[in-house]
């Protein structure tokens, strides 16, 4: 196995000031220390290149142009959910409930059970003392999530008790928002468009309920660069092709609204494209 590289460490402004005040180190050599502690162990469970490269420190939700959106369905709509799918340490699911979405009303979730045992190592919380729910899952299991009809009631669902979730499906037409970063570039053509189709399932019809997320991107669809280089390609999808698969292929065309936004960003000296993306049910 591959040895991580410490050098490639690094915090935002931002990113130091959230973690020192949700860990509880003010000391930025003791605050790196335990983060590398942390991340040493994530290694040994499964050496991803988010585990090597550091992105599950990245607050991807926080940039999204939806995120003020999202933080006031937290706030306004009664028992609103808020979903981070595949979501390493949940990070993001930490950021949102840092910047006032209820904790108890937001799910993390990831395959691997460990990387959720970590998030309370990493955050130095306990079930008892941080209330979100941490649900592990295969996404393509469909014990745990089914490809369900679209929800078209655009009533307020009934409040359900997360903490006794064993499986997302009693969670069909009730999440207000899902958070899917560097999730979707994982699979293949044909998993993203289940998996699109699955996450569809779970949103609520309410006009507002959003899915947005970040994943590698490309001009035309097809095969692309990823962070590992031009020898590991994997699939990703154009501004327009994604437009098209949520909007007339995973919903009905014209019930949402869908924007995207390409960026090249650079890593390992790789040049690559992500995109960053919402979808909006109207």
């Amino acid at each position: 196995m591959a040895t991580v590289d410490t050098s490639l460490y690094g915090l935002s402004s931002e990113e130091a000031a959230f973690f020192r005040a949700q860990i509880g180190i003010d000391d930025d050599e003791d605050l790196r220390k335990h983060i590398l502690e942390v991340q040493a162990k994530a290694w040994k469970i499964a050496p991803y290149p988010c585990i090597h490269d550091f992105f599950f420190l990245r607050m991807e939700i926080s940039s999204y142009p939806m995120y003020e959106h999202i933080l006031k369905l937290g706030r306004e709509r009664p028992d609103a959910v808020l979903l981070d799918i595949g979501c390493c340490f949940g990070v993001d699911a930490r950021k949102a409930a840092a910047d006032g979405f209820p904790a108890k009303n937001i799910i993390a979730s990831d395959i691997n059970n460990e990387f959720l045992e970590l998030s309370h190592e990493l955050f130095r919380t306990t079930p008892t003392s941080y209330p979100g729910c941490l649900l592990p899952g295969d996404v393509f299991d469909p014990a745990f999530l089914s490809v369900a009809v679209q929800p078209n009631d655009v009533s307020s669902a009934l409040a359900i008790d997360l903490t006794s979730l064993k499986t997302l499906n009693p969670l069909h037409g009730r999440i207000s928002a899902i958070n899917a970063a560097r999730f979707f570039h994982l699979f293949a053509e044909d998993k993203q468009l289940h998996l699109a189709r699955a996450l569809a399932g779970l949103l609520s019809a309410q006009p507002g309920s959003v899915i947005c997320g970040y994943q590698v991107g490309t001009l035309e669809k097809g095969m692309a660069t990823s962070v590992l280089g031009s020898e590991h390609r994997l699939f990703a999808h154009s501004p327009k092709s994604w437009s098209s698969l949520w909007d007339g292929e995973v919903f009905e065309k014209g019930s949402v609204k869908v924007e995207t936004e390409l960026v090249e960003v650079v890593s390992r000296g790789v040049e690559y494209l992500m995109m960053g993306w919402s979808v909006v049910r109207l």
